[in-house]
Order: C-alpha cells, then structure tokens, then sequence
C-alpha cells in the first residue's frame, strides 16, 4: 500500500506498507481462518450467551444452507431486520457464506423508509427476528431467523472479496437516502491488523452501535478479523450507566464511540474509560478539551480520532492523539489501511502545503458506488489520474495538509451536516417538509454545529390556509423519517431570508435558531412542586437553559437522545432513580418525569409505604 498526498509538482509518497494478508479477502474466512487455529476461543458474547469461533462458523454455514435451500443464490441482496445480538453476527455471517449482500434494517426507523430501502436497494428477501418481521411487515419475501443458532449444515461459502458485503444507507440530498456498496476486501483490509489501532484476540470490542451505522463493521469485524471477542450491549438504548456496566462486566477492552458520545462521557470523566485500553472516536469533529481531558484522567488510553465518510468504507483517516494535540483543533491524521488521501482544489489539481482544499479518498478502500444511482456514482467517484486504481471519491470535506504530512480538518464546502455522529443532507429534510400540503417552502439547519449540543433545526413558509404548528410537523415527519432526521425544533416563517444573490440566508436562519425551540411562554404557569423543579434543574443544566413551567416538553426546548442520556445519567447520581431511555422519552414533560421519578422511588422503597401494616402480635 502506498500513502499519497498531491503536492504541487507530483504525489508525494510515505512509504510502502508490508502486504496485508487481508487484501483480496473475503469476510468469512476471516472467520475461518480463527475457527481454525483457535475454535473454542470465545468469538461472541451476548448477555449468558456465548459463541466460540468453531460454534459461530458452523452456525453461520447451517444458516447459509437454509438460506440456499430458501432461493438465496450468489449476488442476491437480502435485508437483516434484526435487534442487536449475537443472531446478528451470525445472520450476517451466513447471508455472505450464502454468496449474499446484507442490507442492514434498523426496527426503529419508520416503516416507509425501510420500504423505500428494500426497493433502492433491490432485496429479494428479508430476514429477521421473527417479531420484528410481524411488526414491520416489510414489502416481499421474509424468513423468520433461528432462535436458537442451527448446528448441522455442511461447509459452504460463496462469498467473493469484490463483491459488495454490505449496501449501507446515508442521508440522500434527493430526498432519499442512498445505498452504499461496500465490498468484502474493503472491510476486510480495514479491519485486519489495523495500522490506526491496537486489536489483538485477547481483547473484547464492544458492538453498541446500530447495525445500519457503519461503524459497527468496525465493532463487529475489527473482532472477529483479530481472534478478539465481539461482546454485544444487550440495552437497545443503552444509558451512559448501561454502557459503563456493561463494559465492567465483560471486561470491554476496546470501544468506539460517536464524537457526540465521547462528549458526553468526557464530560462526566466515566468510569467507561478506566476498563478500556482502547476508543476510537468518530463522526464529527473531536473537541480538543475534551480529548485533554480523558487522556488527562486515564494516561494509558489510546485515543483515536477515525474520519471517513460511508463511501470509504468507516475509516479512511485516523490520528492517535496525545497531549500535544488538545492545544488546537484535533487533526485527522493520515490515510490507513489501503485508503490514500488527495488534497485538491476545484479543479481536481494539487493544492500546495498548508492550503485549504477538498479531500479527495483514492485506494483499494473504495465503496464500489451508489445501489441503482450511475449518474450520481460517477459524479462522486470520479476517474482522475492520481488515483492508484482509478478512481478517487469527492469527500466535499475541507482540510489542509500539516508539514508532518497530517490532515487537519476545516469543514464542508457543500450543504452537508453532521449532528450527534448522523451525517444529514439537510436536502432530503427540506424536500420531506415540503411534501406536507400546508408547507409552501422549507429550510433545515444546524443550532451549535460542531458542538456537543448541536441540534437540526427547520424553518418552514406556510402555504395558504390553516397555519400549521412545528410540533404538528415534527411528528408527521416521524412517521416516515428516522429519528436523527427529524428537526429538533420547527419555527414557522412569513418567508425564509435571502442573500443579495436570492438564495436562502443559511448564516441569518443559523443566527435565529437559538430563539427556534418551540417553548411555550411562562405565562401565567402555575409553580412546579419540588419534586418538579428538581427535575426541571437537573434539565435547565443539561440544556444549558432555564425550563419554564413543568409542562415544558424536552424535545421541543432543545433535548435530543443523547441529551437523554445526560439527564437519566444526573437523575440517577441526584435522585437516586433508575430511569431507562425508553421510560424517559415516554414522559416527555417535567410534570410526566416528575411523576415517573416519584413512582420508581416508591417501587424503590416500597417498605417505607404508609399504607403497609404495622407487624403485630395480636392473632
């Protein structure tokens, strides 16, 4: 592997890396290969469920044969419709023995996105958790998983390193996300004795993420590539305390985290990191203080900052960060793992040392496009002759290149966002509100972008008739859009700024959305009982505003679910109080929390009840 980075005259090369035995690999023999030379070390871990490597490879070829005795055959793309568990890991493992591409499901998502995905991407089957394939009822053929991993079926693999593993959907500036093919040599060359990080099989990783988030091929596969053991979280929406426990119990070694996550858990100095030997942070900008601070609280951890976007398969950057990095912006550091990185201006040449320009990623690394989208594949990937194969991918990512020959990050040159880890085409928002019929015209931006309290926020022009009420449109949009593409907060305009050259004002709506949050005035709000305003407090802090009245509703002052995550983590450390994610979302006002909060304190101390008899010796 060569490491390129355009210069002004040529391409300046770091040096040759050894060959990698992943190169030209497919996923299951990786799985193989372990199952081989270790078939009873643990390969998964999911609650009291274990699997070695010899039981996940011989439950993933009896799964295989069922699949092919159901008309799955080589090239066929199949759906995964499942909640996280080890049935994940071993589905996936099958479908590619079957010569199958997964396309992962998420059961949170609203149902006409999921069916807008099985038609993108052209699945002739879907294959899941037996509920959740009642539940969703998904457009074509379903074939309920296993409950328990099948034993007997013989040796089968079809499976083939140029052919796409997975179809990963992002955010889509058409209005509908788009899939992206993701090849097995791919995934195998970033996982496999990976160069930005330290994974060796006495090691656990956790897998919390989504499995539609694509890091967790990173969770899942950087394991099971090194003889590690992949332990599953088995809280679907697992609180900071979830996390921590978990990581205590199975004795986690190496984690990913969202930047948003990473956050949130510096900012508490979580006992998370005192297990951890390794964390590998992405998705948006890594905060400097923070970084300071983790590395300041546990001196051993390694730190990792990945970058890169879907299209370059999880990462295609990454920098081990010290100390001396949290003096500034955390840079991106430099290709790994077969990616190559470009520097290049507008025109597709080389920018000089320390210029701004887009990055472009080159390399074996490469997605092989976008499931039923040739013009836009050839628009982002695009032929260019510094490419070592070919082709390069416009990142639409600004950086400049270090005289230590490391990237530093400076933005998008384009209208993209990213917001708690989601990377969002505030397009495909925009286009969703419009589509309402008393919507005329729309604008979706970010509220504190780069921060840990970044939020999606949305101005909309009314059409003629009944004004409609961002709360009204919010939960339309629920109903057909995932979570993080729903705005925070919507505020109704008379008509959306415009520049001197008449395109939307972005910089003036970025400057209202601090007053964009959808709280109710006081009024004349009648006082909060104590219980109520110690739950309001513990809000007022998490926000970083004052909560009004206890009819206030988190979502619409400002809250977001890893906000959610702050405040359950502060009511249990001030309260006392266990609240799950799921309890807190359904009491979304201070007044329901309050009463939620009361309710687990009696269930807590039921023998402190007035209404329990007192022990007596009359008979």
């Amino acid at each position: 592997m060569t490491t390129t980075i355009p210069q002004p005259a040529d391409l300046r090369t770091t040096g040759p890396r050894p060959a990698d035995p992943a190169h030209g690999t497919a996923l299951p023999a990786l799985v193989a290969r372990h199952a081989a030379l270790t078939p009873d070390a643990l390969a998964v871990v999911d609650g009291d469920t274990t699997l070695t490597y010899g039981s996940l490879l011989q439950a993933g070829h009896a799964l295989a044969a069922r699949l092919r005795a159901h008309g799955v055959t080589r090239g066929d793309r199949v759906a995964l419709l499942t909640a996280r568990s080890s049935r994940t890991v071993v589905a996936q493992l099958g479908l590619w023995l079957a010569g199958a591409v997964c396309v992962p499901l998420d059961p949170a998502q609203p149902r006409p996105r999921t069916d807008a995905m099985i038609a993108d991407a052209e699945v002739t089957l879907t294959v899941g958790d037996a509920k959740l394939l009642d539940a969703a009822a998904p457009a074509g053929p379903v074939l309920a998983l296993p409950e328990e991993p099948l034993t007997n079926g013989r040796p089968l693999d079809e499976s083939d390193p140029d052919s796409a593993a997975f179809i990963m959907f992002t955010s889509g500036s058409t209005g509908r996300p788009k899939g992206v093919l993701v090849p097995h040599r791919a995934v195998a060359e970033l996982v496999t004795a990976p160069d930005y990080g330290t994974v060796t099989g006495r090691d656990r990783v956790l897998f919390h993420s989504p499995m539609t988030f694509d890091a967790s091929t990173f969770e899942v596969w950087a394991a099971l590539a090194n003889g590690a053991a992949v332990v599953v979280c088995t809280e679907q929406r697992p609180t900071l305390e979830d996390l921590a426990r978990h990581v205590e119990r199975h004795g986690v070694t190496v984690a990913f985290f969202t930047t948003a996550l990473f956050h949130q858990l510096a900012a508490r100095r979580s006992r998370v990191f005192a297990q951890l030997r390794s964390v590998v942070v992405g998705g948006e900008a890594m905060g400097a203080a923070q970084a300071r601070e983790v590395l300041t609280a546990f001196p051993w951890l390694e730190l990792v900052n990945g970058y890169g976007p879907t299209e370059t398969t999880t990462f295609a950057t990454a920098h081990r960060v010290t100390a001396r990095d949290c003096a500034g912006p955390v840079p991106i550091g430099r290709p790994v793992c077969g990616a190559t990185a470009h520097v290049l201006d507008a025109d597709g040449r080389p920018v000089a040392d320390g210029d701004r320009g887009e990055l472009w990623i080159g390399g074996s690394r490469l997605a092989h496009g976008y499931t039923g989208l040739p013009e836009l594949t050839a628009e982002r990937f695009v032929e260019h002759p510094a490419a070592d194969g070919g082709r390069l991918y416009r990142t639409g990512d600004v950086v400049s290149l270090r005289p230590d020959g490391v990237l530093q990050f400076h933005g998008r040159n384009d209208d993209q966002v990213k917001v708690r880890g989601f990377r969002i085409e505030p397009a495909e928002v925009e286009h969703a509100l419009r589509e309402q019929p008393d919507v005329d015209d729309a604008a979706v931006t970010v509220d504190g972008a780069g921060t840990p309290e970044a939020r999606l926020v949305a101005f909309v022009v009314p059409a003629p008739g009944p004004v409609p009420s961002g709360s009204a449109l919010r939960e339309r949009l629920a109903a057909f859009l995932p979570a993080h593409l729903v705005p925070d907060a919507v505020t109704v305009l008379e008509r959306l700024p415009l520049t001197p050259a008449g395109k939307v004002d972005r910089r003036a709506l970025t400057a209202r959305a601090h007053g964009a949050d959808g709280r109710s005035a006081e009024g004349s709000a009648p006082p909060m009982t104590p219980l109520e305003q110690a739950v309001a407090d513990v809000w007022a802090r998490a926000l970083g505003t004052d909560v009004p009245h206890a009819d206030a509703e988190f979502l619409l002052i400002g809250g977001h679910s890893l906000l959610a995550l702050v405040v359950t983590e502060d009511l249990r450390e001030e309260l006392g109080v266990e609240i799950t994610l799921a309890e807190f979302f359904a009491a979304p006002t201070v007044a329901a929390q309050a009463a939620l909060v009361e309710r687990v304190l009696l269930a807590a101390h039921a023998d402190l009840h007035p209404d329990t008899p007192e022990p007596s010796d009359v008979h």
